[in-house]
């Protein structure tokens, strides 16, 4: 097999700067009553970080799984059970359609920016076309992550490149509650994925390229494109047995593939066109469906207009008002194929010579 190389990551911390890092959170002077309290706090936390404790709380895997004694988190069981249950009404036809509609700005009126964005004025109105077709639309809005307490989505480690079935699917790097990384919104994001027969993303264009909320999200996803769906098989995250399961050959299975999609990308100076290429040949590698060519839109807004006045310039664009509710139009209509057996990927039962 392989050499698995080392030499990158520092040493543990050490106690007095563990101390610093976790104190910071009580910076504000109302916490000084309760320094006392906050020191055997701090003490619990160090004795969880210097131990390892990822996951305090675990039970036997169980039936169904390669090693049913292996012990597996039971907040990750929990996650896997709601995406059993969230993929059975995704397979059930009397099911009402349901559409993930993300609004993938980073900006809202709740904290510092002090105005909606753009993009969520899309969102609200791409909402009011899917629910006037008589299809459920459960809105996203990844914005939360700027302005909400405890909203939090941790970046992807990466496990994939070490070997794929060390990615599990749905996701096992987090909650670590060693590390004090306890909330994770993508537990929940992953069901609303898994029930949605069609998505529908909508973003700004930053630097050329997606909001920081959304890239989070879709480098999260990359368990949902070939994870192993039994930790037990790497016994957690043990290198060398991940490295030999891929060696002998692994099927990288689509857990979200044969979903429909569409997209909008909207910017003020440049780069819509690649990145609003770059979410639908992401979205196209995990196996969905484009809902036609007006659902995958780029528009400018305002272009090498003045910021302050940018949603007075949404306000006056009425074809791009237009133009993505022919986006949530389109969609619709591909779901109701979708579900009617009418909608097929015309390479699903291609056996790619070089799968990844």
């Amino acid at each position: 097999m392989t050499k698995i190389r080392k030499g990158q990551a520092p040493a543990h911390l050490k106690r007095s700067e563990f101390g610093d890092r976790f104190r910071v959170r009580f910076y504000d002077p109302a916490f000084a009553a309760e320094s006392d309290s906050i020191a055997r706090l701090e003490e619990i936390a160090w004795a969880a970080f210097k131990d390892g404790r990822k996951s305090p709380i675990t039970k036997p895997a169980g039936r169904g799984f390669a090693d049913p004694t292996y012990e597996v988190s039971v907040q990750w069981l929990d996650t896997r059970q709601r995406l059993k249950a969230a993929e059975k009404r995704f397979e059930n036809a009397k099911t009402k359609s349901r559409i993930l509609i993300i609004c993938g700005s980073a900006r809202n009126d709740g904290t510092c920016p002090g105005e909606i964005s753009k993009t969520w004025r899309f969102t609200e109105s791409a909402r009011h076309v899917v629910e006037a077709l008589g299809v459920d639309a459960d809105v996203l809005d990844l914005s939360l992550l700027t302005s909400e307490y405890g909203r939090v989505i941790h970046p992807c480690k990466g496990c994939l490149s070490t070997a794929m079935p060390l990615c599990h699917w749905p996701c096992s790097c987090y909650p670590n509650h060693s590390l004090g990384q306890s909330e994770d919104w993508m537990a929940e994001i992953y069901e609303r994925w898994v029930s949605a027969h069609g998505v529908m993303i909508l973003a700004p264009t930053y630097w050329y390229q997606s909001p920081a909320p959304l890239k989070l999200m879709i480098d999260r996803m990359v368990c949902a494109d070939g994870g192993n769906p039994d930790p037990t098989t790497t016994h957690g995250k043990t290198v060398s047995e991940a490295k030999l399961i891929e060696q002998k050959g692994w099927d990288f299975p689509k857990h979200i593939s044969g979903r429909t999609y569409g997209v909008v990308v909207h910017g003020d100076v440049a780069g819509v066109e690649e990145h609003r290429r770059n979410l639908t040949d992401w979205l196209d590698w995990m196996g969905l469906i484009d809902a036609g060519a007006a659902s995958k839109l780029d528009r400018y807004i305002g272009y090498y207009e003045p910021y302050y006045n940018s949603h007075d310039a949404l306000d006056k664009d009425e074809a791009v008002q237009e133009e993505v509710r022919n986006v949530a139009r389109s969609l619709v209509h591909s779901v109701e194929l979708l579900r009617a057996g009418r909608l097929l990927q015309p390479d699903s039962s291609l056996r790619p010579p070089r799968p990844k």
